[in-house]
């Protein structure tokens, strides 16, 4: 039926209307897409060291760039206050501020433009009566967690404003978590709402097997914080080689202050990658081995290519001295494996394996 409202069914995957559908599915993955381009733009903010450029956090009035001379003059001088401008960039032209503020404006209106296409139609279907409560109070959650993510990005920037001209590490991997945890979970409702459940007919596949593909997905996302920790840290600047530490494979000065340390921070990530990619291959042979259909499959081979990808593309980053371009690529691969992995997930969560040696089961 076209009409009515959506019934919730096994495992958080709702049927409704064609239209509806895709409307809100639609509507969901464009909301991710704009916040996939808000983290790349934030990586990019913090590879140029534009995030400390606006000191003042004004979520109405901060909709507006400053207008004539005299309201650039004022935004440099109240930069100038802070210790960024005091113990770094002393005697910066006011081009060179307008090359860093508009980074990080860039950053902040692509946020509230964010909360905008996501609250509009959520108010709509919501009065349109179009999302049960269900579906509903998950959306809601959305909302909540967009709006913790602009206070946690103002409780970050505000960590470089005092004495360190610089922000966090653990506020800034905390934000960019919170960014991936959004992005995933859209991700993951668009899917739910967009694909049909699975057939009633036909085995699930092992549960031992589908907990390994959510194990990738949560082993993904660890991955990223840590390289929220390296970025945090300035820690990629340091041991440029690969895959030894400057000659060591494993350098001194490793157990002190984990999460703080830049050797110990650079160790993890660039470990982590490798580990990870031996589950994905084990989960990959073994979805071979279960005959999964179709388009599970594909998703598993999808998660081992952008892996791969990543990797090269990272050491090529650590190799040539985190270059701005190519590190952002990095994070911008980092989401795409993510992204992969969630779905890789979700269609392993949804198969049903062949019941029968040459009937083929549709994906």
């Amino acid at each position: 039926t076209n009409q009515g409202f959506m019934t919730a069914s096994r495992k958080g995957t709702y049927s409704f209307g064609d239209s509806q559908n895709r409307q809100i599915g639609i509507w969901l993955l464009v909301c991710a897409a704009m916040v996939f381009a808000m983290t790349v733009l934030g990586g990019l903010t913090r590879l140029t060291h534009s995030g400390l450029s606006i000191v003042t956090w004004e979520p109405l009035a901060g909709i507006l760039p400053p207008l004539s001379p005299e309201a650039w003059v004022e935004e440099f001088e109240n930069y100038k206050q802070f210790p960024e401008y005091q113990k770094i960039n002393m005697g910066m032209s006011l081009a060179g501020f307008k090359a860093i503020f508009w980074y990080e404006f860039s950053h902040r209106l692509l946020g509230r433009a964010i909360g905008l296409v996501f609250a509009i139609p959520f108010i709509y279907f919501l009065v349109k009566r179009q999302v049960d409560q269900r579906l509903g109070l998950r959306l809601g959650a959305l909302f909540v967690l967009g709006g913790m993510q602009g206070v946690l990005g103002w409780y970050m920037v505000s960590s470089g404003l005092v004495d360190r001209p610089d922000v966090s590490q653990y506020r800034l991997t905390a934000h960019l978590g919170l960014a991936v945890l959004i992005y995933g979970y859209m991700i993951w409702l668009a899917m739910a709402v967009l694909i049909p459940m699975a057939r009633p007919w036909g085995e699930a596949a092992p549960l031992g097997f589908r907990a390994a593909t959510y194990a990738i997905v949560g082993s993904v996302f660890v991955l990223i914080l840590s390289g929220g920790l390296v970025a945090g840290l300035d820690a990629g600047f340091a041991y440029n080689t690969y895959p030894t530490m400057d000659g060591a494979w494993v350098p001194a000065g490793m157990l002190t202050d984990p999460f703080g340390n830049i050797t110990t921070v650079q160790f993890l990530h660039r470990w982590l990658g490798p580990a990870m990619a031996i589950l994905v291959v084990l989960v990959w042979g073994r979805g071979l081995d279960l005959g999964l259909p179709p388009r599970a499959m594909a998703a598993h081979y999808w998660v081992v290519f952008a892996l791969a990808a990543q990797g090269a593309i990272g050491i090529g980053t650590l190799i040539l001295v985190v270059p701005v371009p190519l590190a952002s690529l990095h994070q911008g691969v980092a989401l795409v494996v993510f992204t992969v992995a969630i779905v890789a997930a979700f269609l392993t969560d949804q198969a049903r394996l062949n019941p029968t040696p040459g009937i083929k089961v549709l994906p």
